[in-house]
């Protein structure tokens, strides 16, 4: 069994920072691809971003390329997001994620094991 555990969530105004954090334990977190989710109410819940095991390559969504850092500490058991400019739209409950799979990254059905969730809501 895996457990994740989120941190970080907040209520900020448009334009401020947070970083997320996502505690593992349970497997070896360096064998395996993280990611980012998130949901707002009434939405199907999308891709934030991805990195691999080694955290030398991550992949961001587009709506948050430019703004979102994803990056992972395999000393730490943690993989962290890094969300800058936020703005109102960014508003969700956001999830890491493990994927066992090693593909697939974008898609929540890819990923084996979820952490509770963070509220993350922003103001303008």
């Amino acid at each position: 069994q895996v457990q994740l555990v989120e941190s970080g969530g907040g209520l900020v105004q448009a334009g401020d920072s947070l970083r997320l954090s996502c505690a593992a334990s349970g497997r070896t977190f360096s064998s395996y691809t993280m990611g980012w989710f998130r949901q707002a109410p009434g939405k199907e819940r999308e891709f934030v971003a991805a990195i691999n095991t080694s955290g030398g390559s991550a992949y961001h969504a587009d709506s948050v390329k430019g703004r979102f850092t994803i990056s992972r500490d395999n000393a730490k058991n943690t993989v962290y997001l890094q969300m800058d400019s936020l703005k109102p739209e960014d508003t969700a409950t956001y999830y890491c994620a493990l994927n066992l799979r090693g593909y697939g990254t974008t898609r929540p059905a890819n990923y084996d094991y979820w952490g509770q969730g963070t509220q993350v809501t922003v103001s303008s």
